[in-house]
């Protein structure tokens, strides 16, 4: 069975960091894209990052230079490192899966991350 298990979120004021990890089970994690995703209060789901099985990765802009999406392949883990936390970044948080195909687009019961003062 596919598993996705966030945690790591909280409430922080703005300007602050966190650190999301996502533990992942029931797939070949290693040879998998994985994708961080996000959904603020009435709206849609965001992406955020991904990281591919190689190490690449990239960014939405709203989100580049603060965030670092990190993986380790040890421990069936992806990291979301946040700084410069603003407001606007408030949002459930979810681990997703970018790849392979057929697992695209799971995704875990999410973090609730809120920036506030």
């Amino acid at each position: 069975e596919v598993q996705l298990v966030e945690c790591g979120g909280g409430l922080v004021q703005p300007g602050g960091s966190l650190r999301l990890s996502c533990v992942a089970s029931g797939f070949t994690f290693s040879r998998s894209s994985m994708s961080w995703a996000r959904q603020a209060p009435g709206k849609g789901l965001e992406w955020v990052s991904v990281i591919t099985s190689n190490g690449d990765t990239n960014y939405a802009s709203s989100v580049k230079g603060r965030f670092t999406i990190s993986r380790d392949n040890d421990k069936n883990t992806v990291y979301l490192e946040m700084n410069s936390l603003k407001p606007e970044d408030t949002a459930v948080y979810y681990c997703t899966i970018e790849s392979p195909s057929l697992l695209r687009g799971r995704k875990g019961q999410g973090t609730q991350v809120t920036v506030s003062s």
